[in-house]
């Protein structure tokens, strides 16, 4: 089951990564922001096109930054994020800490989904359901339905209503919501070392995932 999981959650974070910019540029203009269900259609369907034009390589780090940075980052709050992620621990961080704490956690779910990219098909197919939100709600969820090897994966985004549009924040994978899985793991990590401690267990993490592979 956590195998699942977490294929699933590389699947979906690779049509929709969690990270933070203001929303600029071409490429933003053309999703609509205005709906939050458009918003994830837009954005995983040019993620998707992506990986119809080109095959892409877990090592091509390059590429898979520009995509992120043209068909991703200008839907999501990624700051939000990682205050959620940080619960009450966030009051008592250093502006320098909560600065560190969000490029390395940032870091982190790029390295983690750069394989997931690699592994989309062409045929990479997501159902959408019916949106249960009411007029005037600002916060919501797009719940989806994406096809992994045969079988149907339930995966929600959770989203909020801003001035410049709907930004998503947090990401829910059989039940597993990104935010809450993270939150338990930056507590213990917190607990042991400090607010420090954590900034040096991602900083270490994302080292050990940039590091060469023994050929």
């Amino acid at each position: 089951m956590k195998k699942l999981i977490r294929s699933a959650a590389l699947t979906a974070l690779a049509a929709c990564s969690l990270a933070f910019v203001p929303a600029t540029g071409a490429l933003a203009a053309n999703v609509d922001q205005s709906d939050p269900q458009a918003l994830i259609k837009g954005a995983t369907q040019q993620v998707l096109d992506e990986v119809r034009a080109k095959s892409i390589a877990p090592d091509d780090i390059p590429r898979i930054r520009d995509i992120v940075d043209r068909d991703i980052l200008p839907y999501v709050d990624f700051r939000r994020t990682t205050q959620l992620a940080m619960g009450r621990h966030w009051r008592t961080a250093t502006p320098a800490q909560q600065q560190q704490i969000e490029q390395q956690f940032q870091l982190l779910l790029i390295h983690l989904y750069s394989g997931a990219l690699a592994q989309l098909k062409p045929d990479q197919q997501i159902d959408y359901q019916p949106m249960r939100n009411q007029p005037g709600d600002t916060d919501v969820v797009v719940r989806t339905l994406a096809q992994t090897s045969g079988k149907p994966v339930e995966i929600d985004y959770r989203l909020y209503k801003t001035a410049q549009g709907w930004r998503l924040y947090d990401l829910n994978v059989l039940g597993a919501w990104l935010i809450q899985t993270y939150r338990q793991q930056f507590n213990e990590k917190i607990q042991e070392g400090g607010v420090d401690g954590l900034i040096q267990f991602l900083s270490a993490r994302n080292q050990e995932l940039t590091a060469p592979r023994p050929q």
